[in-house]
């Protein structure tokens, strides 16, 4: 018997990126996992788990899919990528805001025993060093300033229902790095970088235009090991903890394109690196000391193996039709 057999768990978000990869190994665990899904996510269902159409935002919603309740994975938000986020990045602010305090509201008024919210590295400032979970400060890169301050406010709302109330819920907090691999978003308009550059290689572009120069420093960790850290962080941590989920692995945008170049056996096309379109943070580097030393915990995958394994599933996957459901 595992941590997870038999106990009720929601999913909320299920077929989404990480959502869908949680699910399926909840079940595969044992788990009785309930998800909550939009009307407009591609569904990336699990037989076995029992799925929910339902509005987070909405008070009564969210009541609902916390009942009978045991353990609350906050994976549903307003995500997107450099250009939206630089564009319009209020899109990202009303609607998770209160989908965030819904569902802590709802789980708390149902007695869940344990939330789960998926955090972002977003809320740390522009450093040249390796952020620990502690160095958050309040101050952000600026075009992160909206979604940090809307994720640092929900870590917050978590730090409340955990320790500042009489009859608390334990809540755990957990800052990814950048997530990739299968089911991640490939449209144009949502995809981020790993996802967009696996696109690009697949449909052979040439030239191959890069947004910015390449020399942008990321945290790239695969989703099966991000699976893994979280499902592991969530059994062993305390009723309110912080966790940095990460490769600890810098590693340049034009290393990744080497990789995918190579993998995709692309290495004659002429890549363009073009500085005049949006991108985010010049530097990005994670440390993951605390979860190695407090869960035990480190990644397993490399960032070639991860490319490849990605590659190879979105080949396979739009060998046919596009991510926008188009003839290829």
């Amino acid at each position: 018997m595992n941590f997870f057999s038999g106990k009720n768990v929601l999913v909320a978000g299920a077929t989404g990126f990480v959502g869908s990869h949680l699910t399926d190994r909840l079940v595969s665990l044992g788990a009785n996992v309930t998800g909550t899904i939009h009307a407009t996510n591609f569904a990336f269902k699990n037989q076995k788990a029992k799925y929910i159409e339902v509005n987070l935002e909405n008070a009564k919603d969210c009541e609902l899919v916390t009942k009978d309740i045991e353990f609350v994975f906050m994976c549903a938000a307003n995500s997107s990528g450099a250009e939206v986020m630089t564009k319009t990045p209020l899109v990202h602010l009303t609607p998770n805001v209160i989908m965030n305090s819904q569902m802590l509201a709802a789980s708390y008024a149902n007695r869940v025993k344990k939330f789960c919210f998926i955090s972002s590295n977003t809320v740390y400032p522009l450093t040249n060093f390796a952020v620990r979970e502690k160095d958050v400060t309040g101050e952000f890169f600026d075009k992160y300033f909206i979604v940090g301050w809307m994720k640092r406010f929900s870590e917050i709302m978590c730090e409340m229902y955990s320790k500042k109330i009489s009859s608390p819920m334990s809540t755990l907090i957990v800052r990814p790095g950048n997530l990739y691999g299968p089911r991640d978003k490939y449209k144009k308009k949502e995809s981020k970088v790993i996802a967009a550059l696996i696109r690009r290689s697949f449909e052979k572009e040439n030239p191959f235009e890069v947004w910015g120069d390449g020399k942008d420093v990321k945290d790239f960790l695969y989703i099966d090991d991000f699976i893994d850290a979280l499902l592991e962080t969530f059994e062993k941590s305390k009723d309110f903890d912080i966790f940095n989920i990460a490769s600890g692995v810098p590693i340049t945008i034009k290393e990744v394109l080497n990789e995918i170049i190579q993998i995709s056996e692309n290495e004659k096309i002429e890549v363009k690196f073009d500085s005049s379109k949006p991108t985010m943070i010049p530097i990005r580097m994670i440390d993951i000391s605390k979860i190695k030393t407090e869960i035990g915990w480190q990644p397993k995958t490399s960032i070639y193996d991860g490319l490849k394994q990605t590659y190879e599933w979105y080949s396979d996957t739009y060998r046919v039709l596009n991510p926008e459901g188009q003839k290829i």
